[in-house]
């Protein structure tokens, strides 16, 4: 298992979390369960950039490993773009994403609205919007906003809050979702 500096939460905390929402939300977040103990045990992400015109869908855990090569690539896609910087992404938070997506049962990927942000850009977007928060996670690669046009933002955040892994904002009037591996909690931008 890839080590970070950051929060980590173990596989077998996810595999809990999971069972968990499997039997709490069940049919709804029935697959989430089924997306750890798969066939190979994979776990994917499968997202765009409309801002870069980028994809990114890649295997980057398989039984029980990261793949660094593809966390490597993952944090490339979700680098600071207004910067052009990247840093390694936490690959807890690629696990939400990834297990967000699968329940939500969805082929579409996920629109990218921000990842990685340096000081600079996170300090240039507060100045724009009360909803930044001056000590963001995404400064610390541990954060995304993501967006679905086939699912609502109450969808989305209600498949991240069942994985009760990190925090999870609901942005209704922008219509995207954040999703990061820090403390578990909720808000409503």
């Amino acid at each position: 298992m890839m080590e970070t500096d950051n929060a980590l939460v173990s596989r077998r905390s996810l595999l809990r979390i999971f069972a968990a929402s499997t039997v709490v939300a069940a049919p709804t977040y029935a697959k989430a369960f089924g997306f750890l103990k798969g066939a190979g045990d994979v776990r994917r992400v499968h997202m765009y950039s409309g801002r870069s015109g980028e994809t990114v869908n890649a295997i980057y855990w398989v039984d029980g490993n990261y793949i660094p090569e593809v966390v490597k690539e993952i944090s490339h896609f979700m680098r600071d773009l207004r910067a052009d910087s990247t840093i390694p992404m936490n690959p807890h938070n690629m696990d939400i994403i990834a297990a967000t997506h699968h329940m939500l049962d969805t082929k579409e990927p996920y629109m990218l609205l921000s990842g990685y942000r340096t000081p600079a850009t996170n300090a240039m977007l507060r100045s724009e919007s009360r909803g930044v928060a001056k000590n963001s996670l995404h400064m610390k690669g541990m954060a995304a906003d993501l967006r679905l046009k086939s699912r609502t933002v109450s969808q989305m955040a209600a498949a991240a809050q069942a994985c009760s892994a990190g925090g999870v904002g609901h942005y209704y009037r922008s219509n995207f979702v954040h999703m990061d591996c820090g403390p578990v909690r909720t808000w409503a931008g």
